[in-house]
């Protein structure tokens, strides 16, 4: 083994604090940790003092201090503005409080509405657009990212989606909640699938499996030892975890026999059916059950978001897969490339419901302390045709009494980039359980329509009709900003259309995409006023 001069190591506080210099924001001890335990860099020494090679580290973070910048640059071009990249923030900070309360795909991080929408002016942003007790809108509300942040900022919102399962998750988010009301349900109901669960095999059984996992998985992919080897191209990951999936595969087959567990439903009709083993599905429809009986309309929204929450991340498919599930479901144990080890399907839904039922409690609590006394309410309809006072004055008509009065100060919105994401089908376990309405032949620029060029002039009249109809509910000195990725070149043509004209364009990088394209990618903010 080779031995190491003192010089050439780091302990793992000393790590954190290099790095946090390094790169002008914190690094915690836990990061680093997270560093070793995922292969990025090797530990040096036994566990209970572990150390790292300072070049390793350095290495690692040779992306920050202007390299990255530098890199994007190169390959996006010059007029890139660096500051919209938000790269200083940790992700707990992109994720705030009720930011993350459900998935969602798609949307954009508070920091970048919260600079268009404050009043601090920077060499980019040189002059103010909104202040304090304006009306914003957002067209493309999606999961209520502008309503959420407008609050905090002392503005009114308004936000509209076509989907309805959208509106759902937006409203929860600024809904204000009785805390102890929705603890007592959640706790309720928490006790009654645990007994409802007590006669059940499905516990008992991944209960053993985990433990046998644990060994298989101790001996086979140690940590972190065995990430830092692929990391290192040692180990030929295709072939060794194909090679341990099998040899782990008889353990698994047993204890399904001995337990008697029931892997697959005997109908496969729709999403739910399909994607959910017999034993989670039992589990979804008590729990759901249990919350058609309670009487507080708002803690029954935001509980039913909780149960959502939990379901999507108990479908049977891989971890790596979450996101986009294009495999059939997954009812064996599998090598996860994600986590490096042999994981499995889920066979309860009893250990997400209870985590994301604490954190969502946590989240509220936590917005709580930054929301202002404003009005936010998402519509659900068609931004091309709404009539907003209309609607409003049937959902919130104090909101609505206000919005008549002072009317829209402008926009804020992401619409949606043309072939990319079909909106209504990433949710589509919410639609079955809930028995909502789908609304797809409505979604402007949906993926099952592609990119073509009867799908792009259909998006550009899309967005235009939305522009136009909102306008007619806007100050005169309005202000717009649209967030999109126009790599067709289709806002000139959408401003024009609209009666509008683009004053300004923001390029942002956009880092920590969360799709398997890592590579270099920006979108432009638009600013456009009337003509």
């Amino acid at each position: 083994m080779k031995v190491f001069e003192k010089e050439e190591l780091f302990t793992i506080k000393e790590a954190s604090e290099w790095a946090t210099s390094h790169i002008g924001k914190i690094v915690t001890i836990s990061n680093i940790s997270y560093l070793i335990q995922y292969g990025r860099i090797k530990k040096i020494g036994k566990n209970g003092s572990p150390q790292i090679l300072k070049d390793e580290l350095i290495q690692y973070y040779k992306s920050y201090n202007g390299y990255r910048e530098t890199n994007y640059k190169d390959k996006l071009g010059e007029d890139l503005n660096w500051t919209l990249s938000f790269d200083k923030y940790k992700e707990s900070e992109t994720t705030k409080h009720v930011h993350r309360l459900h998935p969602y795909k798609g949307k954009f991080i508070p920091q970048l509405v919260e600079y268009f929408l404050d009043n601090h002016t920077d060499n980019f942003k040189k002059e103010v657009y909104f202040k304090k007790g304006d009306i914003i809108l957002d067209p493309f509300s999606g999961s209520g990212t502008t309503m959420v942040q407008a609050s905090e900022l002392g503005m009114h919102a308004i936000g509209i989606d076509v989907s309805i399962f959208n509106t759902l998750i937006a409203n929860c988010k600024v809904i204000k909640y009785d805390l102890l009301n929705v603890q007592e349900e959640i706790n309720r109901i928490t006790t009654e699938l645990k007994k409802f669960l007590e006669n059940a095999h499905s516990i008992e059984f991944e209960q053993k499996l985990l433990g046998e996992l644990y060994k298989f998985n101790t001996e086979c992919f140690p940590v972190p030892k065995y990430k830092y080897d692929l990391k290192q191209g040692l180990i030929n990951e295709d072939k060794y975890g194909k090679e341990k999936e099998e040899q782990f595969l008889p353990v698994y087959k047993k204890l399904i026999e001995e337990y008697k567990i029931k892997l697959r439903q005997d109908k496969s009709d729709n999403f739910l059916d399909k994607w959910y083993s017999q034993h989670v599905r039992n589990e979804i429809e008590f729990v759901f059950n249990e919350i058609k009986k309670i009487p507080n309309q708002k803690t029954k929204k935001i509980i039913s978001v909780i149960l959502s929450r939990a379901i999507r991340s108990c479908r049977a498919t891989t971890h790596a897969d979450l996101a986009t599930l294009v495999d059939e479901p997954i009812t064996t144990t599998y090598y996860c490339s994600k986590h490096g080890k042999i994981c499995k399907p889920l066979f309860s839904i009893l250990k997400w419901w209870e985590t994301y039922s604490k954190d969502t409690i946590k989240r509220l609590a936590q917005f709580d302390k930054s929301r202002t006394d404003t009005f936010q309410y998402c519509l659900t309809g068609d931004s091309r045709h709404i009539d907003i006072f209309k609607e409003l004055e049937q959902n919130s008509s104090s909101f609505a009494d206000v919005v008549k009065k002072e009317k829209i100060k402008g926009i804020f919105s992401s619409p949606p980039y043309v072939g990319l994401i079909d909106y209504h089908e990433q949710h589509a376990y919410a639609y079955d359980l809930f028995g909502f309405e789908r609304k797809d032949e409505l979604e402007i620029g949906p993926l099952f329509k592609g990119q073509g060029k009867e799908a792009k002039n259909s998006y550009i009249k899309g967005i235009s009709d939305v522009l136009k109809n909102c306008k007619q509910f806007f100050v005169k000195d309005y202000d717009v900003f649209l967030v999109a990725n126009d790599k067709y070149n289709m806002y000139p043509t959408i401003a024009e259309n609209a009666g509008m004209q683009i004053v300004n364009q923001f390029k942002r990088p956009v880092l920590n995409r969360t799709e398997k394209d890592k590579s270099a990618y920006s979108e432009i903010i638009f600013h456009l006023k009337t003509q």
